[in-house]
């Protein structure tokens, strides 16, 4: 099927979920760490606590790809999954900061994890679905601008309640049966409930989505290939037919989730004890929380404002070129946040961060979507996930032992070993074959208002 270009505000509305997509995960990476520490977690424990992320993401994110690939209902391919996953983690997030134990809490981030991953895997085969080829690096810098556009409101909406609002205490004070999570998570979380939720239900009420173009070849293919045994069968074969710039960003991917993963786990825990001299539980160490809540708003909203910029790189630059600039730069800020002895400097390296953050979220998608079939863009975005996911576990099971042996229990060191990945990613990039020019434009003409 002929694809026709889409108008400015018809990408904006297939892409406004990924807004509540995002504060979700916004709130999660910036008070996660933070929560496992109010509920009794050491240092050394956050790494094994985090592994629902990345294992969540290698289970479903494949398995959801695969099906919605075969789905077609009276809401369309990918809406049904959207939907079902926005409800689940909305539920998630409510109860998240009621968590009365850290396992609780643990237990709670699987269940949340694994709702976001069944809403955020097929959006990224939405835009492959929707958008000519033409237009799939103007797709993806959409979703990244919304993405940052999220995570700023998220990640620093508990130091605005605290600091703005005057919003203070916990529930567990006075006598009250809660925890010792403060009251500005509490509202964040529920607040994160409620825009995942509608944003989603924005985008599924908005867009259409084409039906295939031959319903009888289409059940058939269903039919035949839907059990079980053929999702670990197509998991397997696809990982040993991957094309070629796919196996090749493969390795960029995993050193650059690797470094994003020590951000995201030790930046908490390094301002608010390494900058601000707190304990868990005193007020200095919430206010280095919430202080690295704002650096995390910081980077996020960097990447806000330079996704208007990629809209126009896009223009004028391949997406390999951009990711390597976006990589180089991101890994040198990375290395600057473990020699900066300030709150306030803190921020000057998050710009660095969010320029490269904006070009990980749009990118290398956009390199792979002209790459993979378009009848397996879902199962493919999810195999492709395995590249994200799999440096997480590793950094998941094996950082609390280097904090402990090698870094002396200090969380810092960990940031500036993320800072290396990134470079490390920006060199092997310089190896992967992308072109963007491969392959004829599908549509040259503009869709319809």
């Amino acid at each position: 099927m002929t694809k026709q270009n889409l108008s400015f505000w018809q990408i904006w509305n297939m892409s406004f979920g990924f807004f509540g997509i995002q504060f979700g995960w916004g709130l999660q990476m910036a008070n996660m760490s933070a929560i496992y520490q109010y509920l009794g977690a050491e240092e050394s424990d956050i790494p094994l606590l985090w592994l629902a992320a990345p294992i969540t993401g290698l289970i479903v994110q494949p398995i959801v790809g695969f099906y919605s690939d075969r789905t077609w209902t009276g809401l369309g391919r990918r809406r049904p999954y959207f939907l079902v996953g926005a409800i689940c983690a909305s539920l998630a997030l409510i109860a998240m900061p009621n968590s009365s134990s850290l396992w609780m809490a643990a237990g709670l981030l699987w269940i949340l994890d694994a709702s976001v991953n069944v809403s955020m895997e097929p959006f990224r085969a939405f835009v492959g679905d929707l958008l000519p080829r033409r237009q799939r690096k103007v797709g993806f810098a959409m979703q990244s601008l919304l993405i940052g556009a999220g995570a700023v409101l998220a990640s620093s909406m508990p130091f605005i309640l605290t600091n703005v609002f005057g919003i203070s205490g916990s529930s567990g004070e006075e006598g009250g049966s809660g925890n010792a999570i403060p009251l500005s998570v509490h509202i964040s979380f529920y607040v994160g409930a409620f825009l995942f939720f509608i944003c989603v239900m924005y985008t599924i009420l908005t867009t259409k989505e084409h039906p295939p173009e031959d319903m009888e070849a289409f059940k058939k293919v269903k039919a035949e290939s839907s059990g079980p045994g053929s999702v670990f069968k197509e998991i397997y074969e696809g990982i040993l037919t991957m094309p070629k710039v796919m196996r090749q960003l493969a390795v960029v991917q995993f050193f650059t989730w690797f470094g994003l993963f020590c951000l995201w786990i030790y930046f908490a825990p390094a301002v608010a004890k390494g900058i601000f001299g707190g304990q868990p539980g005193d007020p200095a160490y919430q206010q280095g929380v919430e202080w690295a809540g704002v650096c995390f708003s910081v980077y996020n909203g960097t990447a806000f404002v330079f996704a208007f910029v990629l809209l126009a790189m896009v223009r004028h630059m391949s997406a390999k070129a951009i990711h390597f600039i976006a990589l180089i730069i991101g890994g040198l800020s990375f290395v600057s946040i473990g020699f900066v002895t300030s709150d306030k400097l803190l921020l000057v390296p998050m710009l660095g961060v969010g320029v490269a953050w904006a070009s990980i979220l749009a990118m290398p998608y956009a390199m792979l979507a002209n790459a993979i079939p378009g009848d397996k863009m879902g199962f493919y975005m999810g195999v492709f996930n395995f590249f994200i996911v799999l440096p997480q576990i590793l950094a998941a099971t094996l950082l609390g032992q280097v904090v402990n042996l090698a870094f002396g229990g200090e969380a810092m060191p960990v940031i500036i070993t993320g800072g290396v990945a990134f470079l490390i990613a920006a060199v092997a990039l310089k190896f992967v074959e992308a072109s963007e020019e491969e392959l004829p434009e599908e549509s040259t003409q503009p869709a319809e208002a």
